[in-house]
């Protein structure tokens, strides 16, 4: 049974969503993400510079002429979208945690992938793959995603991005489009990432909170860590202490930059103080120039 909180939740997002779709990113998701195969179309007579590997022997023998097959782009396509619904998610420091963050986003994306004729699904995980949601192409579907994410209750609370990228790459045997959400809080999925990179269309969404990349005046502070449970109380007015934060910090962040760099992924950085309708704007136009330079 929904509650009446999430109800409003996911109405809100859904006319949020659409009318992003239909007022912001009409065309431009088709522009970028288009379909992934060829289908046959017709045939028509050889001309001197086509693929032989194209002729129609069948029609060819009928016709006493070569005839070449021709094909259309496939249309339609297949998007997935890995969600991580880890215990740091439920942060929020603003009016907007990162996993109501997480649902509106994906929410934009999936009807612009409805209104484009392309297939939803959903897989979400903590540790542990937690739920597969098979994809479809209809608006209750999309709804039916995004009360997934938002209401939701995890079994588990930590993160394991390796472990729903093999499940992934497992389940999907031809390439999909695949956004991997998350504040990425994690380490040893780099040589995974590189794997589901080159296998699928692979599009990543950092999300994080101003507050995780500050470090609190001095005093004595008591911090749980909400995926772990571990509580500790730390004196930021200690010099080495920040320096230590900070290292760490910079640590993975490093870990991530690189990561990314070597998989060759599309990154996204969004955040929950800037609207996110910027960081899509600058994304799509950007994936759109590097489509242009391969072609």
């Amino acid at each position: 049974m929904i509650s009446n909180e999430i109800l409003s939740k996911v109405k809100k997002i859904e006319l949020k969503s659409k009318k992003l779709v239909n007022d912001v990113f009409s065309g431009k998701y088709h522009s970028i993400f288009k379909g992934q195969g060829l289908e046959f179309s017709e045939v028509r007579e050889y001309v001197p510079g086509d693929d032989i590997r194209r002729i129609s022997w069948n029609v060819t023998a009928r016709r006493n002429k070569p005839y070449i097959k021709m094909y259309d782009e496939e249309r339609e396509q297949t998007v997935i979208f890995v969600v991580d619904l880890s215990a740091s998610g439920q942060f929020g420091s603003k009016n907007i945690t990162k996993n109501d963050l997480i649902a509106e986003l994906t929410a934009v994306l999936a009807f612009s992938a409805l209104k484009n004729s392309d297939r939803a699904g959903l897989l979400t995980f903590t540790d542990v793959v937690e739920q597969y949601i098979k994809p479809q192409k209809n608006k209750k579907h999309i709804l039916r995603l995004i009360d997934t994410i938002l209401s939701y209750k995890p079994r588990n609370k930590k993160t394991n991005i390796e472990n729903a990228l093999k499940y992934l790459n497992k389940l999907c045997k031809r390439k999909v489009l695949v956004f991997l959400i998350s504040d990425f809080y994690d380490t040893n999925f780099d040589s995974m990432l590189k794997v589901t990179a080159k296998k699928h269309d692979l599009v990543c969404i950092k999300i994080s909170d101003p507050k995780e990349q500050e470090i609190p005046k001095n005093g004595i502070f008591t911090i749980q860590d909400a995926e772990t449970g571990l509580v500790m109380d730390i004196d930021f007015s200690s010099l080495n202490v920040k320096n230590e934060y900070y290292k760490n910090l910079n640590k993975h962040q490093d870990y991530l930059d690189e990561t990314f760099k070597v998989s060759k992924t599309d990154i996204m950085n969004i955040s929950t103080d800037r609207p996110y309708v910027l960081e899509l704007i600058k994304f799509f136009k950007s994936r759109q120039e590097k489509t242009l330079k391969h072609y």
